[in-house]
């Protein structure tokens, strides 16, 4: 038996019996405005992010079309946008190392925070989040959330073998404040709100 088999033995073992229910999560009193779209474009900001928020009849992906014109490798996860990079062909993570920009839809967006959730589902390999040059996600701006208990009440973290909340591009910063974006990660991170279809 291996070192991890018996150890989960042992937890499973020593484990209290009976019906343990997770805590109620309270109710705080939100830290925003009523604008969500707002609150969350300014979050993001501060984190670095970058939010665009489409002219009806115009091209959805204007802010990052010179972005998207000039990568060689996209890896598209919507079907608003095309890629060159079949995710569904994927066989190990690694193999998404030369992404330049990465297109995924988020399930929300959060506006205390700027984050944006994602499953395996809309990622479809979950490396291509961390992996790519670049992030650019779709958002239905009527899938912004008031704050983090809101998106814990949702069902999508239980229903998910994998949930991720992104906060801006990757980011390091040393003890003087000095911050770089892309460290060990995505260098950009651009939200589109574009509604679902």
């Amino acid at each position: 038996m291996s070192a991890r088999d018996d150890t989960l033995a042992r937890i499973r073992r020593n484990r209290p019996a009976g019906d343990h229910p997770l805590p109620e999560i309270p109710n705080f009193e939100p830290l925003v405005g009523d604008d969500l779209v707002a609150e969350f474009g300014e979050r993001l900001k501060r984190m670095g992010g970058r939010i665009a928020a489409p002219v009806p009849g115009e091209d959805p992906f204007a802010d990052v079309r010179e972005r998207l014109d000039d990568s060689a490798v996209i890896a598209s996860a919507v079907p608003e946008i095309a890629g060159n990079r079949d995710l569904s062909r994927v066989a190990l993570p690694g193999d998404l190392a030369d992404v330049d920009v990465a297109v995924v839809r988020a399930v929300f967006g959060v506006a205390e925070t700027g984050s944006v959730l994602f499953t395996q589902d809309e990622l479809q390999v979950n490396a291509v989040a961390y992996l790519a040059q670049h992030l650019v996600v779709l958002l239905d701006p009527a899938d912004i959330l008031v704050n983090i208990q809101a998106a814990y009440r949702r069902p999508d973290f239980g229903r998910a073998a994998y949930a991720v909340l992104h906060t801006g591009p990757s980011a390091t910063a040393d003890i003087e404040g000095v911050l770089i974006h892309g460290a060990q990660g995505v260098r950009s991170l651009t939200v589109i709100l574009l509604p679902r279809a």
